[in-house]
């Protein structure tokens, strides 16, 4: 283990291989009881979806930051892009299935050069665009008249922040990067982002900076609230609480700060059933990149394709078929279930 350990820690992308991350993940099971031996104690095995309400798709790993959190492991030397053709694919998914909300993630989805295309085919089709933003990459050069498009489209900006104070933030995102995520918040404001009396939603994602499992989602939201109000004049709607999950970026931070039993323990102890039987991967299917489909954006991360069909695509893509499918588990899935559980729209319980 020491020498698997040693050997990850010295690449270039640490851990970016699915399979070397699955074999930290899996190597203590001894220690850790396997997720499906919980799931099955909690009457939820094997875990299925309940149909599909969010169609997220992955437009790439390009970004203009390298967080130390990041589970995708993006950065501004990712070279990996969603094309057209595999975007002309998702909707062609989309049309053919009643699916309300899409989400566009990445790395930061803004500078595929084919992203403000897909909104606007994607809003074509009646449905709700969720842009998962870094904040920042409102602020670049190339991105010019990118906020006010995105308001234009009326697209749910679900934003990045890790802390109100800007030593936490700038720790785990870089130097500078709370000032410019602060300016691109008031830049939202001003088109109406955030307020009250507009349809404009503006939601903040906070995670932990280390090893432990976030505060609850109330109080943490009312913190944020008053302090970017009173501090910086910010306002938005909401504040997802989501837990790191043991996988990427963070699991090397884990390993380094020789915290991950502890971590993995913390979650284990934390399971709790009704986060399980409400975890996101039952309403929704991911889309990687290249047009692979998964369960979740963790499982597109892990490298672990739909039950059964490590070949399925989005071009054989059925919502029928795939919204009662069984889902894809792993001991990463214990960071979605402990305590009041952790979802890209933040705590399920």
């Amino acid at each position: 283990m020491a020498a698997l350990i040693g050997s990850l820690q010295s690449r270039e992308h640490e851990l970016a291989s699915a399979g070397e991350q699955l074999r930290v993940l899996n190597a203590p099971v001894s220690r850790h009881p396997p997720f499906d031996q919980k799931l099955a104690e909690s009457g939820l095995h094997p875990l299925t979806a309940t149909g599909i309400e969010v169609f997220q798709i992955n437009v790439g790993k390009l970004c203009n930051q390298t967080c130390r959190h990041c589970h995708v492991d993006a950065g501004p030397d990712r070279k990996e892009i969603m094309t057209r053709e595999t975007m002309e694919l998702c909707l062609e998914a989309l049309a053919g299935s009643d699916i309300p909300t899409v989400d566009i993630t990445g790395g930061a989805p803004e500078l595929n050069p084919d992203f403000r295309w897909l909104v606007t085919e994607i809003k074509k089709l009646g449905r709700h665009v969720l842009d998962r933003c870094n904040l920042s990459v409102l602020l670049l050069p190339s991105q010019r008249g990118l906020a006010e498009f995105l308001a234009e489209n009326r697209v749910e900006v679900v934003a990045s922040l890790p802390y109100f104070i800007a030593a936490r933030t700038d720790a785990q995102r870089g130097a500078g990067v709370f000032d410019k995520s602060i300016e691109a918040l008031r830049l939202l404001n001003s088109l109406g982002y955030g307020k009250p009396e507009t349809d404009l939603a503006l939601n903040l994602v906070y995670n932990p900076t280390g090893a432990f499992l976030p505060p609850p989602q109330e109080a943490v939201e009312a913190d944020f609230k008053r302090e970017l109000l009173d501090r910086h004049g910010v306002v938005f709607n909401s504040l997802y609480a989501i837990t790191n999950l043991p996988i990427s970026r963070f699991l090397e931070f884990l390993l380094e700060s020789n915290n991950y039993d502890h971590y993995m323990e913390r979650l284990i102890q934390a399971y709790n059933p009704r986060a399980a039987a409400g975890v996101m991967c039952r309403n929704m299917i991911s889309v990687g990149w290249e047009g692979t489909l998964y369960d979740c954006d963790f499982n597109q991360m892990l490298d672990l394709p739909v039950w059964g069909d490590a070949s399925a695509h989005i071009r054989d893509f059925s919502a029928g078929t795939f919204g009662s499918r069984r889902i894809v588990t792993g001991q990463h899935c214990y960071g979605c279930t402990a305590g009041a559980g952790s979802s890209c729209g933040g705590a399920t319980v």
